[in-house]
């Protein structure tokens, strides 16, 4: 790629990490659709993206860090649970009709910013809960699907990880979407990405002004999570779900 191209991959990547670190996933719905629109195949478009997708979790983790607000037990169960379902995701895809999954990944996403927007009071205040057994086997058992989604679909999934971190587990939208964005954004794309590099091409020459825009994209837009709190993050979630959402229903 030309000097311009690469200029125009690294913009593309900066402004769909900022909007996804901030409101907790998303990236997808703007970058990995460039990537198809300047010349790679699905598939590779696909790798590509989920590797770039790791430097977001790695610029947001270098700022969520500073904070000290993660619960290891619970960081270490996200991944237990959700790690699984990715590999499980990533192995299936390519033998999935694309269109059809798309569809459904728009409706579910569509209707996460709905519910969020009937429910005024979700995600603003912390309260720890569902903690006991059943609770933590109830809840990973939904990490786990959501994780094979994250293996498998394209772009939004992060998102589910952050409603159910919020709805389940109590958490506020601050602190759900540092758990998604180091958690999911490092470790769960970081599997994926290894996965489907197995599976697919990843186009290397590509990702240098990926990888800078994820990373800077990352950071910028968790420090202005931060910043705003959690009722900002909760309305930028909600309007973030619905694009992504009619978008995948639209194609």
């Amino acid at each position: 790629m030309d000097f311009l191209d690469q200029l125009a991959l690294f913009v593309i990547s900066l402004v769909a990490n900022i909007f996804s670190a901030f409101s907790g996933g998303g990236a997808g719905l703007i970058q990995l659709p460039a990537l198809i629109f300047l010349g790679l195949p699905f598939a590779v478009a696909l790798a590509t993206h989920k590797v770039a997708s790791i430097a977001l979790g790695i610029g947001a983790t270098l700022r969520h860090l500073r904070e000290e607000r993660l619960e290891r037990r619970l960081a270490l169960f996200i991944l237990a649970t959700g790690l699984p379902g990715v590999l499980l995701g990533a192995n299936v895809i390519l033998s999935v009709p694309e269109r059809s999954a798309q569809f459904a990944l728009g409706v579910l996403t569509a209707g996460l910013g709905l519910y969020s927007w009937l429910q005024p009071q979700l995600g603003l205040e912390h309260a720890a809960r569902h903690r006991d057994r059943a609770g933590m086997v109830s809840g990973g058992a939904v990490l786990f699907v959501i994780g094979v989604l994250n293996g498998s679909l394209t772009s939004g999934t992060g998102l589910f990880v952050t409603l159910w971190l919020v709805r389940w587990f109590g958490l506020n939208y601050q602190r759900a979407v540092a758990y998604t964005l180091i958690l999911v954004g490092v470790f769960w794309n970081g599997t994926g990405a290894l996965t489907l590099g197995l599976l697919a091409e990843i186009r290397w020459s590509w990702l240098p002004a990926l990888l800078l825009g994820s990373l800077l994209g990352g950071y910028i837009g968790a420090h202005l999570a931060i910043r705003q709190g959690s009722r900002w993050i909760k309305r930028a979630y909600e309007v973030i779900t619905l694009v992504i959402g009619f978008k995948l229903m639209l194609g």
